[in-house]
């Protein structure tokens, strides 16, 4: 059952135990962010506060900040999710009457999860309209000390092609300027900065943009999710939801928000006008320095008539952007598999920011096979930006790190395993000599062959006697000894 919008999300996070209301006074400014680090890095529940600047509006934060939160936000296990999307993307031709009928079943369900467009005097975001908007009224965090300003951390940005009328969704964050200005952090990789770009090619001086704030979970989810461009977000939250999104039209732009939406910010990006944002405190645990980037001018505010307001933090990991990232490696595996079939399995590790690390493991099945997947992966999405992928044998767990450096440190000749590649990297890469453009390495981690060119023998792995395991287990509590500690899933999503 879909969630109605944010705060069915919430009311369910109560009822679970995954909750805490605070009502105790805090400030806005830094100290919910102090907060809600020490209980993220805790493992602690989602938190509301409802005393915020002495206002009226609460503050929600953390909702995503767990495995078991993750999957309950998107209602399922990633992984089944990753496993059902991959099948819809190659299904299976039917063969007989009932198969047939089967199909059909399916592409109802497909045809269902479009987003369709509601009267406004039914959608809840319509309920104030603010002709006169005033984004002081909003307890907008200032984040980290050395931030340039107070930033909106969890928009959901609505534009829409120019030329093709294609919607995009992303999330990019706003630095606020004043009442009614922020900068638009779009990365000059994604899909809204494309879309800009076009505008100001086609002479557009004032190129329309939407911000949704707060949605159920399945929709702020989607603003996040890596997918090809020409998929739209809201379809997208469809599928994950079983549910299509309802959709209202803007009172001053012609664009679409989620008519659930908590908060939504209306008005237009000047094409010819930029301005310094930044620094922000990043999720790679260093503050991303100011750079020039377009100034987002708000003509409308419309809100729930008692908003909730829901914000993220970001910085050194680990943080609630890593389980967001971990739902999207678990979602996305399936579709990697489809192009890759040889890939076993992957793990983007939380302390690689998701970009600076990809371990995975592959079946080998001819000479210079990793060095294939690794050059392959660079050329699919948002894999480019992954500035080292080492590549395992599929005995490999990947996502016990201490299995990965044992095998990397052991497997690899570095002069001839290591490859090195240049192009485009994370705008957040600080390390590369210029801005959006640098160098990546790959290392072939796999057993060498002779095939390879390794004429020597290959030590097999230390293991015992598979009849002396199973004595041993059948003895050991007679031994009188503490148990052997089993290695569990990497994760518990917790449905």
């Amino acid at each position: 059952m879909a969630y109605r919008d944010l705060r069915d999300f919430i009311k369910k996070l109560k009822k679970e135990g995954e909750l805490k209301e605070i009502d105790y006074p805090v400030s806005s400014y830094l100290e919910i962010t102090e907060i809600a680090d020490r209980v993220i890095k805790a493992g602690g529940p989602a938190l509301l506060f409802k005393n915020v600047d002495g206002g009226n509006i609460p503050v929600a934060i953390n909702l995503f900040a767990s495995y078991k939160r993750m999957a309950m936000a998107l209602e399922d296990d990633p992984d089944r999710i990753g496993e059902r999307a991959a099948k819809l993307l190659k299904p299976e031709k039917p063969v007989g009457f009932i198969d047939k009928l089967k199909k059909l079943v399916e592409l109802k369900k497909i045809s269902d999860i479009f987003p369709k467009e509601i009267d406004k005097r039914k959608a809840p975001c319509k309920e104030v309209i603010m002709k006169e908007p005033d984004l002081s009224k909003f307890p907008i965090l200032f984040c980290w000390p050395k931030d340039g300003g107070r930033f909106i951390t969890l928009p959901l940005v609505f534009t829409k092609d120019p030329e093709t009328g294609e919607r995009n969704c992303g999330m990019y964050r706003l630095h606020v300027y004043d009442r009614k200005t922020t900068g638009m952090h779009w990365h000059w990789h994604k899909v809204g900065a494309k879309h800009f770009l076009k505008a100001k090619k086609m002479g557009i001086k004032k190129f329309p943009v939407a911000v949704a704030i707060g949605s159920d979970p399945a929709v702020i989810y989607s603003a996040t999710a890596p997918l090809p461009e020409d998929v739209d977000e809201m379809v997208f939250a469809g599928f994950l939801r079983g549910k299509p999104v309802e959709m209202v039209k803007c009172e001053t732009v012609d664009l679409e928000v989620p008519a659930n939406a908590e908060i939504v910010l209306e008005g237009y990006v000047e094409t010819d006008e930029f301005r310094f944002e930044g620094p922000f405190g990043d999720h790679t645990g260093y503050y991303s320095l100011p750079d020039f980037y377009p100034v987002f001018h708000i003509t409308c505010i419309t809100h729930r008539r008692n908003p909730i307001y829901p914000a993220t933090i970001v910085g050194k990991p680990p943080m609630e952007d890593c389980y967001i990232g971990k739902a999207t490696e678990r979602i996305f595996l399936p579709f990697l598999k489809t192009q890759l079939p040889e890939i076993v399995d992957m793990s983007l590790p939380i302390e690689g920011v998701f970009h600076n690390f990809a371990f995975v493991s592959i079946d080998k099945r001819y000479p210079g096979h990793a060095k294939k997947v690794i050059s392959a992966l660079w050329g699919m999405g948002q894999m480019i930006f992954t500035k080292n992928i080492i590549i395992f044998d599929k005995d490999t767990n990947v996502h016990d790190i201490g299995e990965v450096i044992w095998r990397w440190g052991n497997n690899v000749d570095p002069k001839r395993d290591v490859i090195f590649s240049e192009g485009p990297v994370d705008a957040l890469d600080h390390t590369s000599p210029l801005p959006f453009y640098g160098s990546k390495m790959g290392v072939d981690a796999t057993r060498k062959w002779p095939s390879e060119g390794f004429e020597r023998d290959w030590p097999p792995d230390i293991e015992m006697d598979a009849a002396v395991v199973k004595k041993v287990d059948e003895i050991w509590d007679k031994l009188g000894l503490p148990k052997k500690k089993e290695k569990k899933n990497p994760w518990s999503w917790g449905v």
